[in-house]
């Protein structure tokens, strides 16, 4: 009985934890969607283990702009589109929101690729398949409510394992991946960077750094939650990557190994089943298909999040459709737009899921001046503004990425140029 009680009083503490849980677990974990699943493929494949030094940067990166986003949600109650708006004017709301619309619109079709993609392993048409996830993703989203929505992310974020036990099952070099994390292997060839780039992009999203604001706001969170929320996002973070490495070196551990290239991660998922056996191939397109649709539910729901707010219209999960046509509207266009860009046969599916992940890098840029603006404003946090190790790391970051974004544009318009290298 005394054990029974113990446990009981445990489990109560726990409760308002796993209350507040959720936001950063959600938006790192949706950060591996079908763009990035298919970059972390292509790099394990092309590149072998030398990117996962990439990895454990990011992760640091990741946790640090995550948190910024969240304490300022948690503080102002408001989201950063909306923060932007107030602090800078409408040109520059403007000006954000076309940046995030053109990184989104791109990253929602190659969610909706990613779909096509990993339902081909399956022998299902995209012209079957897509229509199907576009109408099935927004019943879902204006029919559900926000805690069952939020269950639904959770759950599809636990399915992200197959990824480890595919790695598992390959029985990879884990001595040479660990000390690849470390040790940076650095190429300065246009494929290289490329994929660099597309890396960064798919783990630090523009859309991710609104939506860990925007859904904690959506969430009735306070600042009084802000301890257990950092936990929750440096978690997150964390699982993100861990998730990420496991991928590469899933690839990297067969593909590579066998001098195998590869276009795609339906690619990896097909040429993964004479070497690792046809378990492996099913584990890594589920965990794909998986991947896709959280992205493709994500996303769209983001950019309907941030449109709406930032131009003070209502929008969020907890809304009726009729209470918020708005942001249902712009979750619906989104969609659509995405689906159309990926039935049309003519559209190649690689392009837009390589390339949006490239460009997601380049215009995290513009949007990381106003996140570092706004989180040292005091009249805005107060007390919680940044200090100044945050600053440090955040300039830090700022700064890699544009040299990574600098050094890929001069070897797209000069290849030769690193050649000495």
């Amino acid at each position: 009985m005394k054990f029974i009680t113990l446990i009981k009083k445990r489990f109560i503490f726990l409760i308002p934890i796993l209350a507040i849980l959720g936001p950063g677990i959600i938006s790192g974990i949706a950060d591996n969607d079908a763009g990035g699943i298919t970059n972390y493929s292509i790099a394990g494949a092309s590149f072998g283990y030398s990117l996962l030094w990439v990895l454990l940067l990011t992760t640091f990166s990741l946790a640090l702009t995550q948190e910024i986003g969240a304490r300022m949600g948690l503080i102002t109650g408001k989201g950063l589109g909306s923060l932007i708006r107030e602090k800078f004017g409408v040109k520059w709301t403007a000006f954000v929101m076309t940046i995030l619309f053109i990184a989104n619109m791109g990253t929602i079709a190659a969610n909706f690729a990613g779909i096509a993609a990993s339902m081909e392993i399956f022998n299902v048409s995209r012209f079957i398949s897509v229509p199907v996830a576009t109408v099935l993703i927004f019943f879902v989203v204006t029919k559900g409510n926000f805690k069952k929505l939020e269950r639904l992310f959770l759950l599809i974020s636990f399915f992200y394992l197959a990824y480890i036990l595919s790695a598992i099952n390959i029985k990879p070099d884990w001595i040479h991946a660990t000390k690849s994390l470390v040790m940076p292997n650095i190429s300065l060839n246009s494929s290289y960077l490329l994929a660099m780039m597309a890396i960064i992009g798919t783990t630090i999203t523009p859309w991710g750094q609104f939506f860990i604001q925007d859904y904690i706001v959506d969430k009735k969170l306070t600042k009084d939650d802000l301890k257990i929320e950092r936990g929750d996002v440096f978690f997150g973070s964390f699982l993100t990557n861990f998730i990420a490495f496991f991928i590469v070196v899933a690839t990297a551990g067969t593909l590579y190994a066998q001098g195998i290239h590869i276009n795609d991660a339906k690619d990896a998922a097909l040429t993964l089943k004479p070497l690792a056996g046809e378990a492996a191939t099913i584990i890594f397109g589920l965990g794909f298909l998986n991947a896709s649709i959280f992205g493709a539910i994500i996303v769209p729901v983001t950019t309907a999040y941030v449109i709406a707010g930032a131009f003070g219209l209502e929008s969020g999960l907890n809304h009726k459709y009729k209470d918020a046509k708005e942001f249902y509207g712009l979750l619906a266009f989104s969609l659509i737009f995405g689906a159309i860009l990926v039935a049309l046969p003519f559209i190649p599916l690689l392009h837009i899921l390589v390339a949006t992940q490239a460009i997601n890098a380049v215009l995290l840029l513009p949007i990381f001046v106003f996140l570092y603006l706004l989180s040292n404003d005091k009249k805005i946090l107060g007390e919680y503004k940044n200090n100044r190790l945050i600053n440090i790391l955040l300039i830090i970051t700022l700064i890699g990425i544009s040299i990574a974004a600098i050094l890929y544009t001069i070897s797209l318009f000069a290849p030769n140029l690193f050649n000495f290298f």
